[in-house]
Formats: structure tokens, C-alpha cells, sequence
């Protein structure tokens, strides 16, 4: 019926074109007279398995279409038709407007292969998922120009030509192994160049972060050294002024030490019994008054057993006023029976 309607159309256009007379405005190809021109609705219902889906499961079979390389077909269960229907549910998501934006061109594409192997039924199908997806987009209007303009022309020959239902379905046939061998080639070209946009992106982004930090740590040693540097030249000016101002001397060494008292430490009962001999190694301060402070053991042998009685010794010990505190170290020496 529908071969037998094309040639009929066909036919009152040839005979319309020979008579001069403009062609009656319901004659229109690919509209049956009296009804209006098919128009593409930007506010078209999801399908009916789409719309069952709840907003979490949209958005999971919108992710894995999408990783499948299933982004705009088949029909019904492609990432496209789920993002627009979770856009749909959830405006304000911003994950599913950021895919929809990358698909959209390859939508558009699409729509143009399609149109131009005559398979206009998908073309209309793709069309209507560009215009969901942004109805003032400027292809939406070409598009449909150009998609009525080549099933128009289709049928005129399709009509000319008078092919067979056998034909037409053999042609369907071609079409539809076509049209699958195509979409898959499409998509998995177009998943990979995503694929490798994303990761383009995650390296520009990583190496951002990389130069950032390595700024901040050069810009953090520079301002370390600059600190070190102030804070030397502050100390090297306090010397000079220090020195200017003070009256030079001679610092006292250990040969000025002129002792008064040094009484000679306790031996350890313990070690006496055991018959155990040692020495301590004694560092400690006398002040300008000839008095000792500061006293610790810098080495013991053997350890900790002479330590206490070492440095009880040594902080009772006197020597002669001096003009400057000093610093020494004496060893003390434990033997048993030495006196």
C-alpha cells in the first residue's frame, strides 16, 4: 500500500510539474493528504521501558551504555536517551548536562550518516534526541530540512523506479545490517576519542597540580633561605655591635683554673666489695666566683656504676674567682685501696 501511495504521489507531481500548476499543498511527500507534517517534538516521552527506570538505575544504565559504546543506539537503551531522561527527573544534574553536551555532536553526525543512507526513520529518531537535548541547537532545524528534503527525493525514485515489496524489503535488510555494522564503528571510535579526551584531561590536570606544588616548595625554600639569610645578618650585626661595644679580653682557658677545694669522691660500697675499678669523664661549668655548676658525665666506664658519686664530687668543688665563666672537663678515676 504504502509503494502504491509513493507512485501515486510521484505521479501527481510529474503530471502537476508538466501542467505548470503548483502541486496541492496536501500532496506533500511523505505525508498522506490531509494530514499535517510530521514535526519533531523536543518535549518527546522517554520510552516506556526508560520511563519505568528510578532516577539511581537512570543514572546507572546511562553510565554503563556509555562505557559499552552504546551512546545513542540501539533505541531505547543507548546513554543518550538515559541521561535525558534522568535530566528530566533531576534538572539540576550536573553529570548528566556534561554528557549529554559531549554526545550531542556525535548525535548530530549520526543523524547525517543516517540521512544520507536513507534510513530516515533513524534519522528522525536521532533528530528528536538532539532536539531533547537542546532545542535551539542550530542543527536541529537543518536537520529536519534536510532529512525531509532527501526522503523526498527517496520516494520521487523509489516511485520512478516502482520497486517490488521484495525489493524494498531486501533493501530494508542492507539498511538495517548497514546501519548496525556503522553505529557500531561510530560508537566505538567516538567512546575511544572520549576515552582519550578524558585522559588527556586527567594528565593536564595532574601535571597542573604537579607544577603548583613544585612552585609552592620553590617558592617555600626561597623564602627559607631568605629568612636564614636575614636572621644571619641580624646575628652578625648583634656581634659587631657587641664587639664594638665590649671591652676586649681574653677568655679564660682550663690552665687558669687555680683549684681550692677538690675533695675526692665516695667509692660506691657495691664496687668496693667487688673489688671494681673505673673511671667518669666529667664535664662541667665554673662560674666567675670559682663555684661549679652544670655538672654531667660525658662517659663512664664502666657505665653508671661511679656516675652519682662522680658528680657529688665534682659539685662540691671550689677554685679561685676568674673573670669569665669556663667550661672543662676532668676524668675521675676509681681504684680500690687507692686512697
Amino acid at each position: 500500500m504504502w509503494n502504491r501511495r509513493l507512485i501515486a504521489m510521484a505521479l501527481a507531481c510529474a503530471l502537476a510539474a508538466c501542467s505548470g500548476d503548483p502541486a496541492p499543498a496536501d500532496s506533500a511527500v511523505g505525508t498522506a493528504p490531509g494530514e499535517p507534517a510530521a514535526a519533531v517534538s523536543q518535549d518527546a516521552p522517554a520510552s516506556d521501558a526508560v520511563a519505568t527506570l528510578s532516577v539511581d538505575e537512570l543514572r546507572a544504565a546511562a553510565s554503563r551504555a556509555y562505557q559499552e559504546s552504546r551512546l545513542y543506539a540501539p533505541a531505547g537503551d543507548n546513554a543518550m536517551e538515559y541521561y535525558l531522561a534522568l535530566r528530566e527527573r533531576e534538572p539540576g544534574d550536573a553529570g548528566a548536562s556534561s554528557a549529554l553536551i559531549d554526545l550531542l555532536p556525535m548525535a548530530v553526525i549520526a543523524t547525517e550518516q543516517a540521512r544520507d543512507r536513507e534510513d530516515f526513520e533513524e534519522a528522525r529518531r536521532l533528530q528528536a534526541l538532539i532536539q531533547r537535548t537542546d532545542g535551539s541547537h542550530p542543527a536541529v532545524g537543518r536537520l529536519g530540512t534536510s532529512i525531509d528534503n532527501a526522503q523526498a527525493a527517496s520516494e520521487q525514485r523509489i516511485a520512478q523506479q516502482a520497486l517490488s515489496s521484495e525489493q524494498e524489503a531486501e533493501r530494508r535488510k542492507q539498511l538495517e545490517a548497514e546501519r548496525a555494522k556503522q553505529q557500531q564503528e561510530q560508537q566505538a571510535q567516538a567512546a575511544r576519542e572520549l576515552a582519550a579526551q578524558q585522559e588527556a584531561s586527567r594528565e593536564a590536570e595532574q601535571q597542573a597540580a604537579r607544577d603548583a606544588e613544585a612552585r609552592e616548595t620553590a617558592e617555600r625554600q626561597a623564602a627559607e633561605r631568605r629568612a636564614a639569610e636575614q636572621r644571619a645578618n641580624e646575628e652578625r650585626a648583634a656581634q659587631q655591635r657587641a664587639a664594638s661595644a665590649a671591652p676586649a679580653f681574653v677568655a679564660p682557658s682550663a690552665a687558669d683554673l687555680r683549684a681550692i677545694s677538690t675533695p675526692a669522691p665516695r667509692y660506691p660500697p657495691e664496687a668496693l666489695r667487688g673489688g671494681q675499678s673505673g673511671e667518669v669523664l666529667v664535664e662541667f661549668t665554673v662560674a666567675a666566683d670559682g663555684s661549679v655548676s652544670n655538672a654531667r658525665v660525658v662517659r663512664a666506664d664502666p657505665p653508671r656504676v661511679f656516675d652519682r658519686e662522680a658528680l657529688t664530687a665534682v659539685r662540691r668543688w671550689r677554685f679561685e674567682p676568674m673573670d669569665a665563666p669556663i667550661t672543662t672537663r676532668r676524668t675521675i678515676g676509681f681504684t680500690p685501696g687507692g686512697g
